[in-house]
């Protein structure tokens, strides 16, 4: 697993050769897809006052990657409507990866509302999920993917549905870095769930990068080439 003891430059720089790789294979199916954009890394102050304003630690890894690569990454592509997917993939039609220290306490703030408005029960079930969280990309259909702070310093990723969603509390990675890395090594497809669920073979595992599903999805994309 990928994490913050392991992360090398090298990692870095695979990452932006898949996120390129899959802009370009969006292309080829005639998609639309915007530059891969990166921001400067945070400083420690910066950290400091996104912290506070959230009340609680930025995870290990989450921290690694702003401080030392960068603070915020936008990657984003579309299929065109008459793209020919095959059936277990009907349903991609986007991906892309976007994190930014700034947009941290928006998704956070999304969160918080959706746990104290809607799923205010700790003892429910569904709602337990959204508690003990701390939300850090939006979903644009409501959703957010979000630290299980129950996980320690450098705690897992996990997915919160507001609409019964098959994936609601799956965990996408065993923290920051190994979500991003799995993330990337498919070309990003989401970040609804829907659009992810193909990779997610059960409510722990994580994408599945070497599964067939996720062999089959990279040989119809465009995604081969590997730089690993």
């Amino acid at each position: 697993m990928l994490n913050s003891d392991t992360m090398t430059k090298q990692d870095w720089q695979r990452w932006q050769f898949h996120w390129n790789n899959a802009l370009a294979a969006c292309k080829s199916h005639g998609g639309s897809a915007e530059p891969l954009a990166t921001g400067p890394p945070a400083t420690s102050k910066e950290i400091e006052a996104i912290e506070k304003e959230v009340g609680s630690k930025l995870p290990k890894s989450l921290r690694l990657i702003i401080t030392s690569y960068s603070g915020e990454v936008q990657v984003s592509w579309q299929l065109p409507d008459e793209a020919q997917r095959p059936e277990t993939f009907r349903e991609i039609f986007s991906g892309g990866i976007s994190w930014s220290l700034k947009r941290i306490k928006e998704a956070e703030n999304e969160r918080r509302g959706w746990q104290k408005n809607v799923f205010a029960d700790p003892k429910d079930e569904y709602d337990a999920v959204w508690h003990n969280k701390l939300g850090f990309m939006q979903v644009p259909n409501g959703d957010v993917i979000a630290f299980d702070l129950k996980g320690g310093d450098d705690p897992p990723v996990v997915y919160l549905s507001h609409e019964d969603g098959e994936c609601h509390g799956y965990r996408l990675g065993d923290n920051f870095i190994d979500f991003v890395d799995r993330w990337t090594r498919i070309g990003c497809p989401g970040p609804e769930d829907w659009q992810m669920s193909p990779f997610l073979a059960s409510p722990q595992s994580g994408f599945g990068t070497d599964s067939t599903n996720a062999s089959e999805w990279r040989k119809w994309f465009g995604m081969d080439a590997q730089q690993d």
